[in-house]
């Protein structure tokens, strides 16, 4: 479900986790270059949007993002991490032309960027949810 990842930005290199308080995510802007947001929500954050950091593909085609005025974004990481059904932790690559989709979130002044996940289609899956990976043949 992509609880973690790398990217650089500015020369720097980045990795953070979810669950760390003021966790961001950077953002490609319609300069190319990337602004940081939000990741998500935890509970002791203020705030109207949901809890959490993903946005499953079928609840965003069901409809029930729509009062938070998602719009899709490409996410600039590099690698990002996953935990099997085991509870291990596995890095991987984003293939260079490929990106992870975003959707970012907005309630008047608020924004935050959620992972967009998909449910695997092998029926033997290792995970439960992965992000949803693009290129810009799709």
């Amino acid at each position: 479900m992509c609880t973690a990842v790398h990217y650089t930005l500015n020369g720097q290199e980045f990795r953070t986790k979810f669950p760390t308080a003021g966790a961001c995510l950077p953002v490609k802007n319609r300069h190319g270059g990337a602004d940081l947001l939000p990741w998500g929500r935890r509970k002791h954050q203020l705030g109207k949007l949901p809890l959490g950091g993903w946005a499953r593909l079928d609840a965003i085609y069901g409809g029930r993002w729509d009062r938070w005025r998602p719009i899709p974004v490409k996410l600039l990481v590099s690698q990002f991490m996953e935990v099997d059904m085991e509870g291990a932790s596995h890095w991987f690559d984003v293939t260079p032309g490929k990106w992870i989709q975003g959707l970012v979130a907005r309630w008047e002044q608020e924004r935050r960027i959620y992972v967009v996940t998909i449910t695997p289609e092998m029926e033997d899956a290792a995970y439960e949810r992965w992000p949803r990976i693009l290129s810009d043949s799709r």
